[in-house]
């Protein structure tokens, strides 16, 4: 079945016959299988039947077999669908009472989302010192410390809007909503992880930790008030990526340092952040229609055309000063080859048009993050943006 391109349904019900305690080759049987049925085109039933395979063999799960069933669910919970949390609470069961709390407390804090933390690698490479291995250290915890406190940030959203969660088709399922981890439980965690990754942000320097207590604080106001504003939200969302870009550049800084920080840096950020955020909400809004309010109220001051003209503003704007960053400090005695930069500027062209494309013709970019980890185009164009940039500062 591993080796089969299409799954058929009878196929699934054959799977589902077997009554036997399953065996490591037979889960990684119907794990494979499970993949296979993800990603054709029939999704929807086949999924189902995915899942399906799942509760045939879930009730005599042991132990040894809890690492192959992470992997079949994860096969599964790929898919943004109401049978995907469906196999969250069948994941759950099968699960020990503790591993069921953390696997709750880590789901709140969206571990998906983290990618977008990885612009706090962006200093140590631009500033030249990616070969620093103490540099190197640095900006991996302020890159663990922001993924705390962002994960505090989902847990005080998800508190605050536990009621409308309820009765959400989907938003329901989350472990709050759902009961899974309680409120008081909820509300001590997020406690603790806000106190351990600010303390932790104070023993790397003090600029660090006060650019870092200030996204923490900008993002609550977001969560309970600055999202309802129109424009202002979208603002919001790009400052907390150019926040995490100058964050980065702080945690690197020795004792007494100051690594300048370009404007045009500054710009390329800010623009990028503000048309990923911009063709989120396009998304939304077309995706869901007449029910985009419920899902992010501030939508219903949107309409497509306002976010199309604003998209072209942001796509020029994010080019263009991309542009102006690889060619501003061109000097024949940079010892650093910035005269060779302006050849990433194909790499950056590209992945914007990509992006266009698969928010304008395939309907997707509802989901920045889990697009730069799925779309082949955009995933070979980051790497070899990073390769070239890596060539010129670098060889």
């Amino acid at each position: 079945l591993s080796d089969q391109k299409i799954c058929r349904p009878d196929q699934a019900k054959k799977q589902r016959s077997l009554s036997h305690p399953p065996d490591k080759p037979l889960l990684r049987l119907v794990t494979s299988f499970s993949v296979q049925c993800t990603s054709t085109p029939t999704k929807n039933s086949l999924r189902i039947n995915a899942l399906g395979l799942a509760k045939s063999y879930a009730g005599s799960m042991t132990k040894p077999h809890q690492t192959l069933l992470i992997e079949l669910h994860a096969s599964v919970r790929g898919a943004h669908s109401q049978k995907a949390f469906e196999f969250d609470h069948l994941f759950l069961e099968n699960l020990p009472s503790t591993m069921q709390k953390l696997y709750a407390i880590l789901k709140t804090m969206r571990p998906k989302q983290w990618t977008k933390n990885l612009l706090l690698f962006a200093g140590l490479i631009f500033s030249h010192n990616l070969t620093d291995t103490s540099r190197g250290l640095r900006a991996v915890a302020a890159f663990v410390v922001f993924c705390i406190l962002s994960g505090v940030v989902y847990f005080i959203n998800d508190i605050k809007d536990l009621e409308s969660d309820r009765n959400h088709p989907l938003k329901r399922q989350r472990p709050i909503a759902s009961g899974e981890l309680g409120v008081t439980t909820a509300i001590v965690v997020a406690g603790l992880l806000a106190a351990v990754g600010l303390a932790w942000a104070f023993t790397l320097n003090l600029k660090f930790a006060a650019i870092t207590s200030v996204y923490f604080l900008l993002m609550i106001a977001y969560s309970f008030f600055l999202k309802h504003l129109v424009i202002l939200d979208l603002m919001v969302v790009a400052m907390g990526f150019v926040i995490r870009s100058i964050a980065g550049i702080y945690a690197i800084e020795n004792p007494g340092e100051h690594i300048p920080i370009t404007p045009w840096f500054i710009t390329c950020v800010l623009f990028l952040a503000l048309f990923l955020a911009i063709c989120k909400r396009r998304h939304e809004l077309i995706l869901l229609a007449g029910k985009a309010t419920s899902h992010r109220p501030v939508l219903e001051h949107y309409s497509p055309a306002f976010l199309d003209q604003m998209v072209s503003v942001v796509t020029t704007a994010t080019v263009m000063s991309y542009a102006l960053y690889v060619t501003s400090r061109v000097k024949k005695e940079s010892v650093h080859h910035h005269e060779h930069m302006i050849w990433t500027l194909p790499f950056v062209l590209y992945g914007i048009f990509r992006y266009l494309y698969l928010v304008y013709r395939r309907d997707e970019g509802g989901a920045p993050e889990a697009l730069l980890l799925k779309d082949p185009g955009l995933i070979a164009t980051v790497i070899l943006w990073l390769v070239s940039i890596l060539w010129v500062f670098y060889l």
